[in-house]
C-alpha cells in the first residue's frame, strides 16, 4: 500500500471507526506495516482477523497445513466451504475480502531452521516499514527454532504459549518469556531457549490458570499427507481460549506497531 491507498475512499470509509480511536497518523502507521504471522490455526487466525480489521497493509503468512474438521471447534477459519484447503490460502482470502487494498504473500511451507532465510529472510532484512512476526506454532522444536532466529537476527517477535486444555480468560498474561509460569508448552521454549543462551527478551501471551485435565484420553492424532512432524495427543480447546489469545496478540501487536507503552521488551 501506499499514501494513495491510504486515502482511497475505500480504505477510509471501511476504517474510519478505527481512526475515530486512533487517529489518523495511527491509522496511516498501520497502513504502512507488515506483519508475518507463523502458524493459521487457533491463535494465529484470530489474530490475523483482528490485524487485518485494523487495517494493516502488508501481511505474509506461513502455514503448511489444510483445514480439517478437528479444525471446526475453534478455528475462524475452518468453514465447510475451506475444508481440504491449504490455511494460507484461506487466510489470504478473508484478508483481501476485508481489505482488497491490502498486500498478502502467502507461504504452504513448513518451517524449520533451514527454511528461515526462504521464509522470513525478508523481515529480517527489511527496512523502512515497521516490521513484526507472530509465533502461532503449536509443535515445540518448530517453535523454538523460530524464536531462536528471530532473536539472533534482532527481529521483533510476539508468540503465544498454550491456550490448549484452559478455560479462565482472566488468567491470560503478556510478559517476558522469562516469566511465564503454569504453561507446560512455556516451560519447555523457555527451557530450550536458555539453553541456547536466550534467557529472555521475548514477550509471550500466556495463561497462569493450571492446565485443565481432558475427560477422555485421545490416541495420537493420525498426520494428513501434507503433515509433518511427529503424532501428538488430542489436546482439548475452547473456542473462546484460543481467540482470547489471538486477540491479545493483535492488541500487543498494535501497541507496538504504534510505539504505545508496554511494548516489546
Amino acid at each position: 500500500m501506499d499514501d494513495k491507498a491510504f486515502s482511497s475512499p475505500s480504505y477510509q470509509e471501511r476504517f474510519q471507526r478505527t481512526q475515530l480511536v486512533l487517529g489518523k497518523e495511527a491509522q496511516q502507521q498501520l497502513q504502512q506495516s507488515r506483519i508475518a504471522i507463523v502458524g493459521l490455526g487457533a491463535v494465529g487466525g484470530y489474530a490475523l482477523e483482528a490485524l487485518a480489521r485494523l487495517g494493516v497493509g502488508e501481511f505474509s503468512l506461513i502455514d503448511f497445513d489444510v483445514v480439517q474438521a478437528s479444525n471446526f471447534n475453534r478455528q475462524l477459519l475452518a468453514i465447510e466451504t475451506n475444508l481440504g484447503r491449504p490455511k494460507a490460502e484461506c487466510a489470504r482470502e478473508r484478508v483481501l475480502a476485508i481489505n482488497p487494498e491490502a498486500q498478502v504473500e502467502i507461504r504452504t511451507d513448513f518451517f524449520h531452521s533451514e527454511t528461515f532465510e526462504q521464509l522470513l529472510g525478508p523481515f529480517a532484512s527489511a527496512s523502512g516499514k515497521k516490521t513484526l512476526v507472530l509465533d502461532c506454532i503449536d509443535s515445540l522444536n518448530p517453535k523454538v527454532a523460530l524464536l531462536e532466529m528471530l532473536y539472533r537476527h534482532k527481529v521483533p517477535v510476539l508468540a503465544s504459549m498454550g491456550a490448549a486444555n484452559r478455560s479462565d480468560p482472566q488468567a491470560v498474561r503478556v510478559g517476558d518469556i522469562s516469566e511465564v509460569s503454569l504453561c507446560p508448552l512455556g516451560s519447555r521454549v523457555r527451557a530450550r531457549l536458555r539453553r541456547r543462551q536466550i534467557p529472555g527478551g521475548i514477550r509471550c501471551v500466556y495463561s497462569v490458570e493450571p492446565p485443565l485435565r481432558p475427560h477422555e484420553s485421545q490416541p495420537p492424532l493420525s498426520l494428513s499427507p501434507v503433515s509433518r512432524g511427529r503424532p501428538r495427543h488430542a489436546m482439548g480447546s475452547l473456542s473462546f481460549m484460543t481467540g482470547i489469545f489471538g486477540l491479545t496478540l493483535a492488541s500487543e501487536a498494535c501497541r507496538y506497531l504504534l510505539s504505545r507503552p508496554n511494548t516489546l521488551q
